[in-house]
């Protein structure tokens, strides 16, 4: 720091505005030293004068820091997938396997979907219950594989209990548990006199993550 430029005379226009009178050249000189003395920490290798007049000084501050909160990451509580099939909780057992003990699921499906609906009136138009159907927890419909790859599965009816990403777990009125896959097959939902194919290759997500997505309109859809 150049001491000349801390001891300049104040100029007069100045003097008025400050309040404040202008120091003799021997005065602003000793008040200059003792501030930097009580400012600058004392070095060993240069002494006083030889910094002053050597080289510029910077008068540093440090900002006290502050104490960060430390955040407490709250672990997800439950069971993970591979301890679910463990204890094979999707699995129904041989005694639940029956028919008639879906049936009240069912009828709180249907009344899920009409609500869903708006009422499902028979002036409601096709497409509009067709795109609430895409969106639609389907757990309790009754579905009929109509078009499939596999022979064997065209005709299956029944209650759908479960609905996994790539397969849908039906009961059918045999009481028996029947997995179909989704892709490759079509299937049939009939509510109201409203009929609603499901293509099942288009339906490869889990229904929490199908009533998030944009589904787009296609002429045709093939197996």
């Amino acid at each position: 720091m150049d001491e000349s430029l801390v001891r300049s005379v104040i100029p007069r226009e100045l003097v008025d505005v400050l309040g404040v009178e202008p120091q003799s050249s021997s005065k602003a000189a000793a008040f200059t030293q003792a501030f930097l003395k009580s400012s600058i920490k004392p070095s060993p290798c240069n002494d006083m004068q030889t910094m002053l007049t050597h080289k510029a000084v910077i008068l540093g501050y440090t900002r006290p820091k502050r104490e960060r909160k430390k955040k407490h990451s709250k672990k997800a509580k439950g069971l993970n997938s591979r301890q679910k099939r463990a204890m094979k909780i999707f699995q129904i057992k041989p005694e639940q396997q029956r028919y008639e003990l879906f049936l009240p699921l069912h009828q709180l499906w249907r009344q899920y979907i009409v609500d869903l609906c708006g009422g499902l009136k028979p002036t409601c138009s096709p497409q509009f219950v067709q795109q609430k159907f895409l969106k639609a927890d389907f757990h309790g419909a009754i579905i009929t594989v109509v078009r499939s790859k596999c022979p064997s599965y065209v005709g299956t009816t029944g209650i759908l209990v479960q609905e996994f990403k790539h397969v849908f777990k039906i009961i059918t009125k045999e009481d028996k548990v029947k997995v179909i896959p989704k892709r490759n097959s079509v299937f049939s939902v009939e509510i109201n006199g409203f009929v609603s194919h499901i293509y099942g290759s288009k339906f490869e997500q889990r229904a929490s993550e199908r009533s998030a997505k944009k589904f787009k309109v296609r002429g045709t859809i093939d197996l």
